[in-house]
C-alpha cells in the first residue's frame, strides 16, 4: 500500500518496553508529519514519560519497497519530543549506512538471533573470532551537541563534559572532569557497567537503560562530587570515590 492510500488515522508506530528497560520505538509507515502529531497526543497523555528518555528506534518493521525515511529527521523528531535515541534497529543497508554516518550504534534485527540448523552439514561452522576494540580515549572538551560513543568497550574523558553532549559506551565510562551532559554506559545490556566522574552535574546518566535525570540526581548528596555510579538491581547507587 503505499503512503497516499494510508489512512491518517492509521498508527504509524507502536511504543514497546524493552528487556533493557530502554524504550523501542518501532516505526512502521513512512510518515513523520503523522508521527509528530502521535507523538504530541502521548506527550499530553504522559509528559513525564516523554522526558529525556532512552530510545531504540527500530526500522525493521517499515516495507523494503517504500521511501526510505529521512534518519536524521526522524531523529530530530524524537528529540524534539523528549525522546533520546541511543540505537538504531534496522536491517536494511540504507539505514545501517545512515546511523553509521551518524556514529549512532546499529542493533539486528527483531528475531535476527534465529537461525536454522543445517543437520545434513558435517562441518561445524567455525565459531566468529572475537572483536578486540581498545578503550575509546578522548583528551578534548565534549561540546554541547556533540555525541561520543565506545563500541564494544570502555570510554575515557580527559576533560570536561558540556551540557547537551553524550557520552555512550557498551562498557564503563570515566569521566576526568566536571559531567555536565549525558552519560549512558552498558548500552547493549552489561549490569556491570559503571560510571566514574570527578564532578557529578549530569543531565542524565543510565546504565544498562536504568536512569536518572538531573531533577533526580541534583536531590542526590554527592551532586557536584566526585563519584562512581553502578547498578543494583534496577536502582542507580551512587558512592563518593
Amino acid at each position: 500500500m503505499s503512503q497516499a492510500d494510508s489512512s491518517p488515522q492509521a498508527p504509524v508506530f507502536q511504543l514497546k518496553g524493552s528487556m533493557l528497560a530502554i524504550t523501542v520505538l518501532e516505526i512502521v509507515r513512512n510518515d513523520l508529519d503523522a508521527l509528530d502529531e502521535q507523538l504530541a497526543a502521548k506527550v499530553e497523555q504522559a509528559p513525564d514519560f516523554f522526558n529525556n528518555t532512552p530510545l531504540v528506534l527500530a526500522l525493521d518493521k517499515l516495507p523494503a519497497d517504500g521511501a526510505d525515511v529521512d534518519l536524521a529527521a526522524l531523529i530530530a523528531l524524537c528529540r524534539k519530543h523528549g525522546l533520546r535515541t541511543l540505537a538504531v534497529r534496522a536491517a536494511q543497508p540504507v539505514y545501517i549506512s545512515a546511523a553509521e554516518g551518524l556514529d549512532i550504534p546499529v542493533l539486528p534485527p527483531s528475531g535476527a538471533r534465529e537461525r536454522k540448523v543445517d543437520l545434513a552439514s558435517k562441518t561445524p561452522a567455525k565459531p566468529a573470532e572475537p572483536v578486540y576494540r581498545p578503550t575509546r580515549v578522548v583528551t578534548t572538551p565534549i561540546r554541547g551537541g556533540q555525541q561520543v560513543y565506545a563500541q564494544g568497550g570502555d570510554l575515557i574523558v580527559l576533560a570536561a563534559v558540556s551540557p547537551g553532549a553524550e557520552l555512550l559506551a557498551d562498557g564503563n565510562i570515566h569521566v576526568y572532569g566536571p559531567l555536565r551532559g549525558r552519560a549512558l554506559a552498558g548500552i547493549k545490556g552489561d549490569a556491570n557497567a559503571r560510571i566514574f566522574c570527578q564532578q557529578l552535574a549530569a543531565e542524565m546518566i543510565s546504565i544498562a537503560g536504568q536512569y536518572k535525570v538531573a531533577e533526580d540526581l541534583r536531590r542526590e548528596p554527592l551532586w557536584a562530587e566526585s563519584v562512581q555510579i553502578r547498578l543494583a538491581g534496577d536502582v542507580l547507587n551512587i558512592t563518593r570515590l
